[in-house]
């Protein structure tokens, strides 16, 4: 359901539109009627613990379920929801994921529904997509919430396909207090994606106790400097915690439009990256916990180069329920996405993930120039706002949450 045409044919079609003479695409004409939660839900089942051939494309190593892979499967479900919602008059894209929180850890090969529908929409040309990873109930019963293993929600903006411009969509009809109750959550998450961006370094400088945080650290690395026998062994260097990588885009990863690499696969290499990165600087295999809200800045066609840095950005000791300190230590990697044509001329930047992982032991990285101070500076703004909304205690870490990390 993610390709529609060969790429042969797309390929054809694009170079005969591109002929003198040749008529332009035409305007969309959405539906702007109100529409009903129930009409966009749709849900499908990975028949994983039935089909070994299907399990061996989703299984690590170490025989567990690859998250990205995953990750890659959620951006095409919130796809096939939105057009549900849009029709197909218009060009959906993933413009954001809002965030991917681990509920419960996978801790068994199952069957695994992948459901959801659009919880939000005003009448704008953005829709929030929520959606939700679960083991398969038994015929005739419901999800048990134990049972939901994955939660996410992802935006996605409708535009003309002609003109690329973003173009208004059908807003939601609500019925139910369940539905309203949805469509609050869509609104809080939308305010709060705004008040994130005025919270940006670029918008508002270092407070006052994050300044103390950078005096401090800087003074200490600075004795460092000067007695290098007191530098402790845990401490890494923030530029010693870096992971690159690079990739030619191919059409088998496009998405349903052709010429542009399908969000879902992006995901899939950031996460895994992010992944390797954590794994590299604690020499321990990675929980993962949650993806920070992300934001897909400009595409990436077919053809081009993606070029990827992650970046251990910052770590926090995890805190016990009773307020003392654990064995375990967050980690959040900074995953900068860029892409270049082959030609390598104007590079583009096309996204920032920041994935946060736990893994056990006593870690901490150092930033020593001023753009690593305010890379560790944005990281923490984001550890602190993660809390607030998904408060990780040490008991998840020692919930099998290893059944994920890959």
């Amino acid at each position: 359901m993610r390709v529609k045409t060969p790429w042969i044919e797309a390929l054809n079609k694009s170079r005969e539109q591109s002929q003198p003479g040749q008529e332009e695409a035409p305007r969309a004409k959405p539906d702007l009627t109100p529409k009903k939660m129930s009409e966009s839900y749709y849900s499908a089942v990975l028949p994983l613990a039935q089909d070994k051939w299907l399990l061996d494309t989703y299984l690590n190593a170490s025989g567990h379920i690859r998250l990205g892979s995953l990750l890659m499967d959620l951006d095409a479900l919130a796809g096939v929801i939105a057009y549900r919602h849009t029709g197909d008059s218009v060009t959906t894209v993933t413009a954001a994921v809002d965030r991917i929180t681990i509920e419960h850890p996978l801790m068994e090969i199952c069957d695994l529904e992948l459901s959801g529908q659009v919880t939000y929409a005003t009448g704008r040309s953005s829709m929030e997509v929520s959606l939700q990873v679960a083991k398969v109930p038994a015929p005739g019963e419901k999800t048990n919430p134990e049972d939901v293993l994955i939660t996410c929600a992802f935006t996605m903006v409708s535009l003309d396909p002609a003109t690329k411009s973003p173009v208004n969509v059908a807003p939601l009809l609500i019925e139910t207090d369940e539905e309203r109750e949805l469509f609050k959550k869509g609104e809080k998450n939308y305010q709060a994606k705004k008040a994130l961006r005025k919270r940006s370094l670029l918008e508002k400088a270092p407070d006052d106790e994050e300044s103390n945080l950078i005096h401090s650290l800087w003074t200490k690395e600075m004795s460092y400097l000067k007695f290098p026998e007191k530098r402790p062994a845990n401490t890494i260097d923030m530029s010693d915690a870096v992971l690159k990588s690079a990739m030619i885009m191919q059409p088998q990863d496009r998405n349903r439009h052709n010429f542009m690499i399908f969000g879902g696969f992006l995901l899939k290499q950031t996460f895994e990256l992010a992944f390797c990165c954590a794994a590299s600087f604690s020499h321990a295999r990675p929980n993962f916990i949650s993806l920070d809200p992300s934001t897909f800045e400009n595409p990436v066609p077919v053809g081009s180069v993606l070029y990827l840095r992650a970046t251990v950005a910052y770590t926090e000791p995890l805190e016990r329920e009773s307020g003392s300190k654990s064995k375990y230590t967050k980690i959040q990697v900074r995953v900068d996405t860029k892409v270049r044509d082959v030609e390598h001329g104007t590079k583009k930047s096309t996204g920032m993930f920041n994935y946060t992982f736990l893994v056990e032991g006593d870690l901490h990285v150092m930033p020593k120039s001023y753009g690593e101070y305010m890379v560790w500076t944005d990281a923490r703004r984001r550890a602190r706002n993660t809390d607030e909304v998904t408060p990780i205690k040490e008991r998840s870490a020692l919930r099998g949450l290893d059944s994920v990390t890959e």
